[in-house]
């Protein structure tokens, strides 16, 4: 029995050396990319922390209001995005690729070594997004850390890791750019929301976020696509487009059911959002809005007032957040 253990064990060693042996190695030198193991290490604490930990700590806890850093956070991601969109731009989205079949540029060209830092700088964006769910936790945001929630934030960063290993560029880059191009739009309004209530004035387009994510899932299955009906293509890693229109499609798929829920059976909406949709006018109670304790959303407040719903991943359509 140990013999068998022991051939196991060798074995499974032989696979990661085959693995790892195939990594880029213009990327060594990048923060966390020398193994699998110390990214893994982080989202397993990650999990830990937000599934178990995190909750525990909180429990006999006063939530912590967090605005001023929320406010910092989301202004500096949107400082973020636009940086790696363009850097995506410039490292061939706009200058040498065709946008159809791109190759992963392997030499030491200035430009091909600017798309590896891009390619590293958007899965460390990923990194940096973890605390997105910190902040619900030490908020008490619970009932926000969805399945879809945790599913993104743990798988994205850990496929994006073996992506960029394998393929810093070419035409399994364009789902990262898009993706980029989104947060910015969204960041930007968490950052409007966790300002405050006289900000609530230019919040009118959150409904539309939701829409947004869905274009972006259109747009990122259609490109990978059309690898598929490409008479010859040298992309050298198709299973990356494999499994990029999956994700894409999956994705897809979870957010038109919360699109369906939250907008046409509006089962996901705040009581009072149902009830002026029913009466045409919104319920009062000594001045203030009825609660129903929590929005639907991915970071909805519990608060009294209406600008509680303002705040960082409030509005019931930020349960979409970056996929």
């Amino acid at each position: 029995m140990l013999q068998g253990i022991r051939e196991m064990g060798l074995h499974a060693m032989d696979i990661y050396d085959y693995l790892v042996g195939g990594f880029d190695p213009r990327l060594k030198d990048y923060v966390l990319m020398q193994s699998p193991i110390h990214m893994s290490t982080i989202l397993l604490c990650y999990l830990f922390f937000v599934l178990y930990l995190g909750p525990r700590l909180m429990a006999n806890r006063k939530p912590f209001q967090l605005k001023e850093a929320m406010i910092v956070y989301n202004f500096l991601l949107v400082a973020l995005s636009i940086f790696i969109v363009y850097e995506f731009m410039m490292s061939g989205w706009v200058t040498t690729y065709n946008w159809r079949c791109d190759p992963v540029d392997t030499s030491n060209s200035p430009e091909a070594l600017r798309m590896v830092r891009v390619a590293w700088l958007f899965w460390f964006s990923k990194i940096i997004e973890l605390m997105d769910t910190i902040f619900f936790v030490l908020r008490k945001k619970h009932g926000q850390i969805t399945f879809l929630h945790i599913f993104h934030h743990s798988f994205m960063p850990w496929t994006w890791w073996w992506g960029i290993c394998y393929a810093p560029g070419g035409m399994g880059s364009f789902h990262a750019m898009v993706n980029s191009s989104v947060h910015i739009i969204m960041y930007f309004y968490y950052f409007l929301a966790a300002a405050g209530p006289r900000f609530q004035k230019f919040l009118w387009w959150k409904k539309y976020m939701t829409a947004i994510q869905l274009i972006q899932f259109v747009l990122v299955s259609l490109h990978a696509t059309q690898y598929y009906f490409m008479d010859s293509c040298d992309y050298q890693f198709p299973m990356i487009l494999h499994l990029i229109w999956i994700y894409g499609t999956f994705f897809f798929v979870l957010f038109s059911n919360f699109w369906i829920q939250a907008y046409v059976k509006g089962k996901r909406l705040p009581k009072q959002d149902i009830k002026q949709s029913q009466n045409g006018s919104a319920v009062h109670s000594n001045g203030k809005h009825h609660e129903n304790g929590k929005g639907a959303n991915y970071g909805a407040s519990n608060g009294t007032n209406s600008s509680a719903h303002h705040e960082n991943g409030s509005a019931h359509v930020s349960k979409m957040k970056k996929a």
